[in-house]
């Protein structure tokens, strides 16, 4: 594809849609295009992620609260579709593309309404409301796992298995080797709950590490991503203990924490597992049960059934259980790193390229659409996993 276009990105909410909306755009900038995102007040707040991107907030509205929340809902969505729709007159996108999360609706609803070709991308192995919503309507379906849950059968035809991106210093990572782990040496551990942070970890994990045997303890460097209500807590409790532990509410500095983490405790979010296995770390996952349609639970599924994680339904997280799942994966460094191999098996690096090659061939003739992303996924088939 030659040529520069414009690209409208639409995503918003949670960092779970913001981040692989990041990695095109940058993958996008260095192809010579121009992008723009739109977004909702939420969705802008995440630092260095769009910098120097031009954005948008729209009003959007979140279909919940009952018949008079739809209302309000309905309203703000259809105030930031006419926005949007004097935006497309002036910026004239080549195509706009959605990363779920109610924010991208009003974008999409738009294009729609202007003849724009569209896409959008799951980051989840369940189909989400929003991309539900506008499946049938989007020239293409970007998704990041081989089967996907809650996606009709008549649309998977225009479904394109790609991966979720991951940003550029996390994709560096897989390039490296996994972190030599001496029997008697430092055995670094990564706890994270995603973006939104998880108490459960914060409630669990520093008692579940006072249980494993005092020479395996006295080895332990813990990093431990926490809410800010629960951070205080949690430093005590590490220090009571006398674990080695650094606290913060936020990791600006994630690949680099990755790079040297020999095994992570984490939630089962989308983003959190594409870096996990691009980069090749084991996991102890722990699915935020509320999770809409369970997804995290569904995301997990892969890499657990791999042999690069092991799940831990959040009912059965226990100081125990986590106790008797880190003797288990860190007493054996060569088990260990055979995890982190079989985790970066799962892993789908060129995940940006690919969704770029797609983006591009969204206003192209037909029949112009890039070598191995012209065929679309066969769901289910063994090889898409390769």
């Amino acid at each position: 594809m030659s040529g520069q276009k414009h690209f409208v990105l639409a995503a918003g909410g949670t960092g779970g849609h913001m981040v692989p909306a990041a990695a095109l755009a940058a993958e996008l900038g260095k192809r010579g295009h121009h992008v723009s995102l739109i977004s909702d007040a939420r969705g802008v707040r995440f630092p260095g992620l769009f910098d120097g991107v031009q954005t948008h907030v729209l009003p959007a509205g979140r279909l919940a609260g009952g018949p008079i929340g739809w209302a309000k809902a309905m309203k703000a969505m259809f105030a930031g579709r006419a926005l949007a729709i004097e935006l497309y007159k002036h910026q004239k996108p080549a195509a706009v593309i959605g990363f779920g999360g109610y924010p991208a609706l009003p974008a999409l609803l738009a294009a729609f309404s202007a003849g724009i070709p569209t896409a959008v991308h799951e980051q989840n192995a369940v189909l989400g409301r929003v991309n539900r919503l506008v499946a049938g309507r989007v020239d293409a379906i970007a998704t990041s796992y081989a089967n996907v849950q809650r996606l009709k059968d008549k649309y998977r035809g225009k479904a394109h298995l790609v991966g979720n991106p991951v940003r550029a210093e996390v994709l560096a990572l897989r390039s490296q080797p996994y972190p030599l782990l001496e029997e008697d040496g430092i055995f670094r551990v990564l706890v994270t709950g995603g973006s939104q942070g998880a108490s459960i970890l914060s409630q669990v994990v520093p008692d579940g590490l006072s249980l494993l045997p005092v020479s395996f303890r006295r080895r332990l460097q813990v990093t431990h991503q926490a809410r800010i209500e629960d951070i205080d807590a949690a430093r005590t409790k590490y220090a009571e203990l006398s674990i080695a532990a650094e606290l913060a509410t936020y990791l600006p500095d994630m690949p680099e924490q990755l790079a040297w983490a020999h095994l992570v405790i984490a939630r089962a979010g989308a983003s959190t597992l594409a870096e996990l296995t691009v980069a090749g770390r084991p996991a102890i996952l722990v699915p935020l049960p509320s999770a809409t349609d369970d997804h995290q639970t569904v995301n997990a599924r892969e890499m657990t059934a791999a042999g690069g994680a092991r799940t831990i339904d959040q009912r059965s997280f226990t100081p125990i259980e986590l106790a008797k799942q880190m003797q288990r994966l860190g007493l054996d460094p060569a088990a260990l790193q055979n995890a982190a191999g079989r985790a970066r098996s799962c892993g789908r690096p060129d995940a940006v390229r690919d969704l770029a090659d797609l983006v591009e061939s969204l206003d192209a003739p037909q029949g112009d659409m890039p070598i191995g992303l012209n065929k679309p996924v066969k769901f289910g088939d063994a090889a898409a996993y390769a």
